[in-house]
């Protein structure tokens, strides 16, 4: 009788280097074979699959790997060597640099001084619901040295903390980016099972924002009707479109004549590269919109205002074919166009917001129109209804008592 092991295809000869495969006696598949380890070591990893061909697929995924110079991680090591390893080499290829760069930031100033020296296949549930709950309760203000760095000593230091704790947001962060470190050790196969999704932080309550009301938007609107950027707010206010969107938008994405335009990428300030041109956020958000009347005019008189800059600056204009630009033609910085946002708050007496708030006053004044859910889903290039309803709660929850009370008037008096 000709058993698995028998099998002419589980004794093939294989190239040298490409590794072993062999059938285990619990009729899993193992492959074996060398890889780069830390320190330009090779050290010898197994992988292990319900059919050969699996068992080999993974195994060729490491070498491939193994031969661009990738150092495979090892699990006797600490977290904080394998934290460093899976920036480095992994969440770079898959992150935004500015979303890279907050990652490595709550890496290096929370994750490895507090669970750093754990052993990566030692860690458990248990150590990191201690270290948050540590955390949740640690002033950070002398945890950090910010105290010792100071000219005279406060808080700590003189005896009387300011208990400078973590917001339930931030530890929900941290808790999400060693939950992502984790997953690819498991997904590597360095370690059986991610423990920090068994470790619950709560449900933060999400951040409050300040929308507009409608007079606000109106008050808003009049002020900036002098200003060169008055088409950008405008815009804004009536599209919801995000801050890196509108610096962002090109005169190829307006089609004026058929009111539309196409969300196709973003303006962001990195670290290495300044101000560079991104795709949009997420797929989703990738989108065509309608333009409003309104905004079509104020484009069009924009247009026109932006050619008379190009012949006022001559050879120093800077064409990049951007709708909103500094009067030389550059693209606008987000940190500049928040500092004008401010000033112009100020102007007109209100109370000061994010810019990102006028993304909020849009939907929030569309719900309160009446409008379905689905369109201003579409609009905001949401990923999912479920976003769309679930920042919005509170104005669906007026919305629903308002209608509820109509009821009741009606039901009072026929």
């Amino acid at each position: 009788m000709t058993t698995p092991r028998d099998n002419p295809a589980s004794r093939r000869v294989r190239a040298n280097g490409d590794g072993t495969v062999y059938q285990r006696k619990d009729s899993r598949w193992e492959a074996a074979g060398y890889v780069l380890a830390p320190g330009n070591t090779r050290k010898r990893v197994r992988v292990y699959g319900t059919t050969r061909k699996d068992a080999m697929t993974k195994l060729t995924e490491k070498i491939a790997t193994s031969n661009r110079g990738i150092p495979a991680p090892s699990a006797q090591g600490s977290l904080a060597a394998y934290l460093t390893y899976w920036l480095q080499n992994v969440a770079v290829h898959h992150l935004r640099e500015n979303t890279h760069t907050r990652y490595a930031t709550c890496v290096n100033r929370y994750l490895i001084p507090g669970l750093g020296k754990k052993k990566l296949t030692k860690l458990t549930a248990k150590d990191i619901r201690t270290w948050l709950n540590q955390l949740r309760t640690t002033c950070q203000c002398c945890t950090h040295g910010i105290d010792a760095r100071r000219d005279q000593p406060l808080c700590c230091a003189a005896g009387q903390c300011c208990h400078k704790l973590l917001s339930p947001l931030t530890l929900a962060y941290i808790h999400s980016v060693l939950k992502s470190a984790l997953e690819h050790a498991v997904r590597e196969e360095e370690i059986p099972r991610n423990v920090a999704r068994n470790v619950r932080t709560g449900t933060p309550r999400p951040r409050r924002f300040e929308p507009l009301t409608a007079d606000e938007a109106r008050q808003f609107l009049v002020v900036t009707r002098g200003h060169r950027l008055h088409a950008l707010f405008e815009l804004a206010l009536h599209t919801g479109l995000r801050k890196g969107e509108l610096v962002g938008l090109g005169w190829e994405d307006l089609d004026l004549d058929a009111g539309t335009a196409a969300i196709r990428r973003t303006l962001q300030r990195t670290s290495t590269g300044g101000l560079t041109t991104l795709p949009t956020k997420t797929r989703a958000s990738e989108r065509r919109i309608a333009l409003p009347t309104r905004c079509i005019q104020s484009l069009k008189l924009h247009h026109e205002q932006q050619e008379r800059e190009r012949e006022a600056a001559g050879t120093t204009w800077q064409h990049d074919a951007h709708v909103f630009t500094t009067v030389q033609g550059r693209p606008i910085d987000p940190t500049n166009l928040t500092r004008t946002f401010t000033t112009l708050l100020r102007k007109a007496g209100l109370r000061r917001i994010r810019f990102h708030d006028l993304r909020h006053s849009t939907a929030t004044l569309l719900l309160e129109q009446g409008i379905e859910l689905v369109v201003i889903k579409e609009l905001l290039g949401h990923a999912h209804i479920g976003v769309t309803a679930t920042v919005y709660a509170h104005v669906r929850l007026r919305l629903q008592r308002d209608a509820i009370d109509s009821l009741g008037r009606a039901l009072d008096h026929p």
